[in-house]
This record gives structure tokens, sequence and C-alpha cells, in this order.
């Protein structure tokens, strides 16, 4: 069975969306072999879902200060079934804010560090308009973490 790299996103902004799409389009190069990648909107994402996964890349705003409400929804509603089951695994984060985005930062790393995830890649924090080079991290972001899975 292909191992499965499951993008978990939040895209309610422009800017969000360009980012995600450079994250698919890096996640999905055709010079990366053998890994399943699935598209999930954090709000509908299932436990499950989560659980069969291999890797993960999440993507969110980071909204006064902290994740979006969807992605902490849906660790909530994963978080114990994935606790002892998912440790090991590599995950990647991007996110955008207009304002600070270190209490983003923090909660996301409390989230991976106590389900024990890996990080793989640094993370992709954006502000304003994505330039280029932001939209380079992005795809770079997306296929490092899937490249990981190729090992």
């Amino acid at each position: 069975m292909m191992p499965r790299l499951l993008i978990i996103h939040h895209t309610p902004s422009p800017y969000m969306q360009e980012m995600f799409e450079a994250v698919v389009a890096g996640a999905t190069d055709p010079d990366i072999k053998g890994v399943e990648v699935v598209r999930r909107p954090a709000l509908t994402v299932s436990p499950v879902e989560m659980l069969e996964a291999d890797g993960y890349l999440l993507g969110t705003p980071a909204n006064l200060g902290y994740i979006s409400g969807a992605l902490k929804h849906a660790f909530d509603c994963s978080y114990y079934q994935l606790l002892d089951s998912t440790q090991g695994r590599p995950f990647g984060v991007w996110m955008h804010g207009n304002e600070g985005t270190e209490g983003a930062e923090r909660a996301i790393n409390s989230i991976t560090t106590g389900l024990g995830w890996v990080q793989a890649a640094e993370t992709v924090v954006v502000s304003g308009r994505p330039m280029k080079a932001d939209i380079q991290a992005c795809w770079n972001l997306g296929a490092t973490v899937a490249v990981k899975l190729m090992e």
C-alpha cells in the first residue's frame, strides 16, 4: 500500500488558497513517486483519515494570534485517537497572518509535540501578500514532506 500524505487545510482567503495550491503542487510533483496525496478541509477531515495517513501537511491562517478554529476542531476531534498510534510521523506547516503568528506557531508546536510527530521541514510563515519566494517555499514544503514518505 502506498504511503498517504494528508493535507489538512483551512483556506478562507485568496492568499491561503494561493499557498495551498503551491503546497499541493509540490506534494504532487511528477518526480515524487508512490505517495498518495489526500486533501481535506480542516472542518471535514475525520479522525480515521488522520489515523490512516503516514504524514501531514497543515495549513492555517493565524487569526487573532492563534490557529484557525477549523484546524483546532480537527485536532479536538482526533487528538486522543492519534495520540498513541501516530508518533514519529512527519509533518509540515504553512500559515498566513497579517498580525503576529507566534501564538499560532506555539499552538501547532504544542499539538504536534504532544502527538510525537516529527517536523520534516521548516514552517512557512507569510504575512501580507505572498511573494514569489513565499510560494516557492510552500512548493518546497509540500515536496519535502512527500519525499520523506518515499524513503
